[in-house]
């Protein structure tokens, strides 16, 4: 397993870590202090910023786990698709990211797009 495969495992885990303080230990261990990252309804820069919308998501969709999918990687670059739902359940959202690491192997860029949102979210 590559590096930035792990990292996505760790990356997708975070968003599905509830406890605050254990969420913001992981986003520590994965994200550069500068990191940066963006889908359609965010675009935030910092730990504190991303914790928030990682916080607001599981507010959201409460008692919904992310899965991540396949990841395709190479030099410094991982793509991958990843799935919210009920556990064991239909997924009510999808999405694709592109993650980009920093010379300390900690995610710098996060790329994310939604492919398939509920009516209304």
């Amino acid at each position: 397993m590559s590096d930035i495969q792990q990292l996505a495992e760790q990356y997708i885990a975070l968003w599905n870590e509830t406890d605050p303080a254990a969420r913001r230990a992981a986003i520590g261990e994965v994200f550069a202090a500068d990191a940066r990252y963006t889908d359609p309804l965010a675009d935030v820069t910092g730990p504190d910023a991303l914790d928030a919308v990682v916080g607001a998501v599981q507010a959201q969709f409460a008692g919904l786990v992310f899965t991540l999918g396949p990841v395709d990687t190479h030099h410094d670059i991982a793509r991958f698709t990843w799935e919210l739902g009920p556990a064991g359940g239909e997924s009510l959202v999808v999405g694709f990211d592109v993650i980009s690491t920093g010379e300390d192997g900690l995610i710098q860029r996060v790329h994310g797009f939604l492919d398939k949102v509920p009516a209304g979210a």
